[in-house]
């Protein structure tokens, strides 16, 4: 049982971190065809587009990365206490 709880955790942080990578590239002028920006929105999208129809946008801003960052970090913790 301790592989699985490691290897979700190390799942989580990862996402977290691609998360966080897309939110601080979005404030630059970066090409959406540029090859990281597509491998990015590929991986994170299937997270985040399901809770922007949940999550309002504050004026311009998007805070729902910072929900699923906040979800991910919790996820291996809450685990953990369950199993």
């Amino acid at each position: 049982m301790s592989f699985f709880l490691s290897f979700i955790s190390f799942l989580c942080n990862a996402l977290a971190i691609i998360i966080f990578v897309r939110a601080i590239l979005s404030w630059f002028p970066v090409s959406p065809h540029n090859p990281i920006m597509v491998s990015l929105y590929r991986i994170t999208e299937p997270i985040l587009a399901p809770l922007r129809r949940i999550i309002p946008r504050i004026g311009m801003i998007d805070i729902t990365p910072a929900i699923v960052i906040i979800i991910l970090l919790l996820i291996p913790q809450l685990l953990a206490r369950f199993i």
